[in-house]
């Protein structure tokens, strides 16, 4: 089924001591340079049900007892200048209906701000009045909070309840002023009847799984005059469907779409080249200003399993960050694990996972299914490498624990109280036992 491909899109889990995990996989930093990375922290939502702030060298500077779906730092200049402020889940529901899981938020009940020492500062949903939020909370310049939720609904057609993947913009004083409904916008999703009878059939409740909803913010675009860039419009993903698109805020329509049927290509064909196809992507959303590339769009590829039919994959199992301008919807910058000088297959996240650009120009990447971040240059070398020991289960009746990151995100040290530790000091790989690592010699053939 393909709730069982959605593999409960997750990081959410149990407390318990890390030793316990027996492991030939090396965890914390495994390479680092630091002239060639960015510097600063990383905000990382561990499986251990809390949220970890680490420096460059791996250690842990910080910790708050949530988990956050994702936990999502927000800029000071948000929240009156003051630093390490977050937004994470508070509390999951106790009755939970039939077709809640960790992946589709219908565990959750609350989400909160918390300030660096895990005090409350706002609060949204109750266990009274549950948000189901998931995949995506962020603060909005305005000070309003926009959140991704999940609601169950009887659509016209359907012999089942689907799980609506819904927008909400919430005031401070927590009064809805503004909301979306994806089940409400089918018809413009690019589905051809054949696959809304395929979705129909499924008997998916989550059939779309929403996973990320980012405003556009100011773009180049936009002040070139292409209204559908407008800065408070809406970024829309869906993960099961393999399309994603712009919702206008003002009209409630769908604006622009990419998928979620996508033209075949050769592998080989060059840089910019027409956008291929998409299968189960992650945190697609749009460059900031300011940095490089700023106004295209960066998407995690998983590669997964998803589409109506199942999209074809490769021969190979491997998943790509790729950097795709908006307007041609031309891919023009793109990172395989070949560009590390690896083999293809040995980058893969086929759930989970995000792509962050930085302010040198390097890509943060979260392939979030091994726990395994790392940074690479706009070239494809790996200048800082780090695996996640924070294990634990995504729900208590799991027979297995993991350290699978739902999302991560680096943050100035700015953004972090005065005089938090970090350091920079540089580290070497272990060759001897991991020479595939960055930073060791090329390996050369046998005679």
């Amino acid at each position: 089924m393909r709730i069982a491909a959605t593999l409960s899109v997750c990081l959410l889990s149990l407390s318990f001591t890390v030793s316990a995990i027996p492991s030939a996989i090396p965890t914390g930093v495994t390479y680092y340079d630091p002239a060639r990375a960015w510097n600063g922290y990383v905000v990382i939502p561990g499986s251990d049900n809390q949220t970890h702030l680490i420096d460059m060298t791996g250690k842990e500077v910080h910790r708050w007892a949530y988990e956050g779906f994702p936990s999502w730092p927000i800029p000071t200049d948000r929240v009156n200048g003051q630093r390490g402020h977050l937004l994470v889940q508070l509390e999951r529901q106790k009755d939970l209906d039939k077709e809640a899981s960790p992946g589709n938020g219908m565990v959750n009940a609350s989400v909160a701000e918390v300030d660096w020492n895990g005090a409350v500062q706002w609060q949204y949903g109750s266990q009274q009045q549950p948000v189901h939020q998931h995949h995506e909370i962020q603060r909005l310049a305005d000070g309003n909070t926009l959140v991704l939720g999940a609601a169950l609904r009887q659509l016209p057609g359907y012999n089942y309840r689907i799980i609506d993947n819904t927008l909400e913009e919430v005031s401070p004083q927590g009064e809805k002023l503004w909301s979306w409904s994806v089940a409400d916008h089918l018809n413009e999703l690019g589905f051809s009847d054949a696959q809304l009878a395929m979705i129909r059939d499924s008997q998916d409740a989550d059939f779309l799984h929403m996973n990320t909803a980012a405003p556009l913010g100011p773009n180049p675009w936009f002040d070139k005059g292409d209204p559908r860039f407008a800065p408070d419009n809406i970024l829309f993903n869906s993960r099961n469907g393999n399309v994603a698109v712009i919702v206008d805020r003002q009209t409630g329509k769908v604006v622009w779409r990419i998928g979620p049927d996508y033209p075949a290509l050769k592998l080989d064909t060059p840089l910019p080249r027409p956008l291929d196809q998409l299968i189960g992507e992650h945190d697609v959303h749009m460059i900031g200003p300011g940095l490089p590339g700023a106004g295209n769009i960066l998407i995690f590829d998983n590669q997964g399993n998803a589409g109506f039919p199942p999209s074809r994959q490769g021969f190979f199992s491997a998943s790509r960050v790729i950097e795709v301008n908006p307007q041609t919807q031309q891919i023009v910058w793109e990172y395989t694990g070949e560009k590390s000088g690896q083999s293809i297959s040995t980058f893969y996240s086929a759930y989970i996972s995000n792509a962050q650009r930085l302010p040198n120009g390097n890509t943060l990447i979260n392939e979030g299914q091994s726990g395994r971040l790392f940074q690479v240059t706009p070239q494809g070398e790996i200048v800082w490498e780090y695996v996640s020991p924070f294990y634990g289960k995504a729900m208590p009746r799991d027979h297995y624990r993991g350290n699978t990151v739902y999302r991560a995100y680096m943050v100035d040290y700015r953004w972090a109280p005065e005089g938090t530790a970090h350091s920079e000091k540089a580290v070497t790989a272990d060759c001897s036992r991991y020479p595939a690592l960055p930073g060791c010699p090329a390996l050369t053939s046998a005679p």
